[in-house]
């Protein structure tokens, strides 16, 4: 008689998919399909990206967080709408320059941005790589930055801080995650391979030249230690503005 052990097979054997909880043409849907491409070569099986917009992210993210926990379905997240990143500096820029704004909460950034350029909404928080086009064809004008530093995309334009909002500071990042409780294993393989990419020379230009800097964290640890740093700088404010998620 014959005994012989039940092995899981190799992850992954089957197409992996990333959910872009946000409407396509945005920041993150850019760098979702960027990596997308090289993550399938090298882990030798095809990555879609699936765009799932509504809810200020919410869809998209309930989506993925209620996936089985087995690597095959992942989420390249940031934010748009009520709650997101755009609104948060929004609402920081309130406060510190003392004023008082009407948000009017967009689906996705590409959206939002059509109608300021329209001229039917005044002004916006953007990611610089979704603004860079339109600074340069001449329907957007950028009025300040809100990093310490100078985007090397708009040397000439200045940053809050020297504008006046003395040690104004926010930038928003995009993240590749995965359901609670996905085996240990299978994160550390996903991370390794998205740390190569991205810290790879041909998305470093790429990205680079759109006012994007490409970081990865060392171990999938590190970034939930970030996670957990920024919700709760996020979170004091968000309560006392009562900013809400639709």
């Amino acid at each position: 008689m014959h005994c012989g052990g039940v092995q899981a097979q190799a992850y992954p054997n089957r197409s992996i998919r990333i959910v872009v909880p946000l409407a396509p043409g945005g920041n993150v849907d850019l760098i979702a399909r960027a990596v997308a491409e090289p993550l399938s070569k090298a882990l030798g099986q095809q990555v879609i990206v699936e765009n799932r917009p509504g809810a200020a992210a919410l869809v998209g993210t309930q989506f993925v967080a209620k996936a089985a926990p087995d690597g095959y379905t992942l989420l390249a997240y940031a934010t748009s709408g009520n709650g997101s990143t755009g609104h948060i500096a929004a609402e920081l820029f309130s406060r510190a320059a003392g004023v008082k704004m009407l948000h009017v909460p967009y689906k996705g950034n590409a959206q939002s941005l059509v109608d300021v350029m329209a001229g039917r909404v005044p002004m916006m928080f953007n990611q610089v790589s979704t603004s860079i086009q339109p600074v340069a064809s001449g329907r957007l004008r950028p009025l300040a930055v809100t990093t310490l530093t100078r985007s090397i995309s708009f040397p000439s334009v200045p940053t809050l801080d020297e504008a006046g909002l003395k040690g104004f500071e926010d930038s928003t990042w995009n993240a590749l995650m995965a359901p609670a409780g996905t085996p240990p294993g299978i994160l550390a393989r996903l991370q390794q391979e998205v740390a190569k990419i991205v810290r790879g020379g041909d998305l470093q230009k790429r990205f680079g030249e759109r006012g994007i800097e490409m970081i990865a964290s060392s171990t999938p640890g590190e970034f939930s230690e970030y996670i957990k740093s920024e919700t709760a700088r996020y979170v004091k404010l968000a309560r006392e503005e009562n900013i809400k998620a639709d």
